[in-house]
Formats: structure tokens, sequence, C-alpha cells
């Protein structure tokens, strides 16, 4: 595949956050992950499989606002959901989430992107049973009006760590 100069890809300067969101007991924990989960899903599983405790963990990434993945550890390996599926074609990162899911890197040109709506891919039910069912986030991931960080704010505030989530967030 020939590398387009226009790709988000690890040496380009690349905005957002990635934070790790852990679940104790009844009380969620959320903290600041390094930047480099921004552009490496090898990194960013690494750094969330770090957060193992005896409770949930996962991750949440938000790159330049355009889009974001969801990481959770689990028995199988690790489990994955890109909230565009559009963004590899733009992003090193969500090309690499598609990889992981066996899904093919969208065909589009430039025009046929402008005319095609984003769509989710992966497990939508990855934090169904923390109290985000899967339709809800299909909902979430069909907002195209929100950005990625709008969007990761509803995920917070539908499962209960909204104030957690501002903490650590920057803004944008």
């Amino acid at each position: 595949m020939a590398s387009n100069p226009d790709r988000g890809s690890s040496d380009d300067a690349v905005t957002g956050y990635a934070l790790g969101v852990i679940q104790e007991g009844t009380a969620w924990r959320v903290l600041r992950l390094e930047d480099s989960a921004l552009t490496s899903l090898h990194d960013a599983a690494r750094q969330v499989r770090a957060l193992r405790i005896e409770g949930a963990s996962f991750g949440l990434v938000d790159v330049d606002h355009e889009f974001f993945v969801i990481l959770r550890p689990g028995p199988s390996g690790m489990r994955l959901m890109l909230s565009d599926a559009t963004a590899a074609l733009d992003y090193d990162l969500a090309e690499d989430v598609l990889d992981e899911l066996n899904e093919e890197v969208p065909d589009l040109t430039e025009d046929e992107l402008e005319d095609t709506d984003p769509w989710a891919e992966g497990d939508m039910a990855i934090l169904e049973d923390l109290g985000l069912p899967a339709g809800v986030l299909e909902i979430i991931t069909s907002e195209t009006d929100l950005y990625a960080d709008e969007q990761l704010q509803s995920v917070a505030e539908r499962m209960g760590f909204a104030d957690e989530f501002e903490q650590h967030a920057p803004e944008s």
C-alpha cells in the first residue's frame, strides 16, 4: 500500500488523548495513558493491558477528535471498536484496528468519501456488561454531527464516569 502523505502516521503531529478506565467495585477511575497510544495500536493495547486489576478495564483513544477507538482486554484477546472505518484512509491507528478486525480499509476516492457517512466497525457490545448496550453505542457512533471527544463524553455519561472523564480528557 502506498503511503499517503496526508495520513496521520506516527511521524505526524496527531492530537487527542488516550485514557484508561478502571471499574473498582461500583467506582470508576480514569487515568491518562501515554500519547504513543494515539498512533500505535500495539502500544495502546500494551498500556490498557497494564491496567489489569480485579475489576474491568478498557481504553478510550480519541484521535484528532475525528474518531475514537475502544480497547478492552479479554481472555480471548483484545476486543476492539472503531467509531469511523473511513478514518483508516487517513490514520494508521484506524487502519491497524481494521486490520486486527480482519476488515478491509474502505476503497473510496476523495469525492466518494465526502458523500459517505462514517460507520463503526468492531465489537459494539464491548462495554455491554458494564452498562452500555450495543444499541446505545451504535447510536452514539452514528451521531455524525458530534466530534469523537463529544461521543466519548456521551459514553462516559451513560456509563456513570463523566466527572472522572472530564478531569482527564483535555477540553476541545
